[in-house]
């Protein structure tokens, strides 16, 4: 199976593109987390490939415009300064200073995010360490209770120790638990619902006691949570719309 990785000009924007040549009969397109992709037969022609990246480039170019967290997830959101970030029922006002420095740097006061950046950086980049910045301020204000809500629910249906909860800008997955004790939460997180806030947060306690996803994993968190697999289609559903 052969995969070539390209770029579709959207709109002056370059969205990256997987375009895979199989043994399959029909063509088939969809959105994957990090590009675009394009599964077609390997024994087309040329005039017959050259008419389906045709027709792939326009179909991307309606699913940005039908659903606007495509947006953001392949060139991010632009912040400036002046904007409300609304995170879960919180929300902050962003100011933003650029300065003749060579790092960043950001402040949590009052509801207000002050970041102070480099005139060196700029572009995508920049607006990548803008999230991370965010991401990592606010976690600060959210840590305090979301840490209480881990120990609640692990009083509750657990009863294990805990070394450490963590709020992580973490983009692979909802959550961990290491071998320490250490509860990791994405802050992706943040912006989903509280109900669902707690499912990932009793799988990753149920971890403590079992370091797989066996049965008896399983089982543990449904005699914590009964309806966790409506959880689980929230975040399939909604997560690419959680991010900073």
């Amino acid at each position: 199976m052969a995969v070539q990785k390209i770029y579709l000009d959207i709109n002056g924007r370059q969205v990256p593109a997987k375009i895979y040549r199989e043994l399959r009969r029909n063509v088939r397109a969809s959105i994957g987390k990090n590009a675009a992709i394009l599964r077609m037969p390997s024994r087309l022609g040329r005039q017959q490939e050259q008419e389906q990246f045709i027709w792939f480039q326009k179909w991307v170019k309606q699913q940005l415009e039908k659903h606007e967290h495509l947006e953001t997830r392949f060139f991010g959101r632009q912040y400036k300064s002046g904007d409300t970030i609304q995170v879960g029922a919180r929300s902050y006002r962003l100011l933003i200073e650029y300065c003749d420095r060579k790092t960043h740097s950001a402040i949590l006061r009052n509801g207000i995010v002050h970041l102070r950046l480099s005139r060196e950086d700029s572009g995508a980049h920049l607006q990548k360490n803008i999230r991370h910045l965010l991401s990592r301020s606010i976690a600060q204000d959210f840590l305090p209770a979301i840490s209480r809500r881990v120990q609640e629910l692990n009083a509750l249906y657990f009863k294990k120790d805990i070394r450490s909860v963590n709020l992580k800008y973490n983009q692979s997955n909802w959550g961990s638990c290491s071998s320490r004790s250490n509860i990791n939460l994405s802050t992706r997180l943040l912006f989903a619902p509280d109900e669902v806030i707690d499912y990932v947060i009793i799988h990753e306690l149920a971890h403590l006691e079992e370091m797989n996803h066996s049965s008896r994993f399983w089982k543990l968190v449904a005699e914590a949570m009964p309806d966790y697999k409506q959880k689980e289609r929230w975040l399939k559903v909604n997560g690419p719309k959680c991010n900073f």
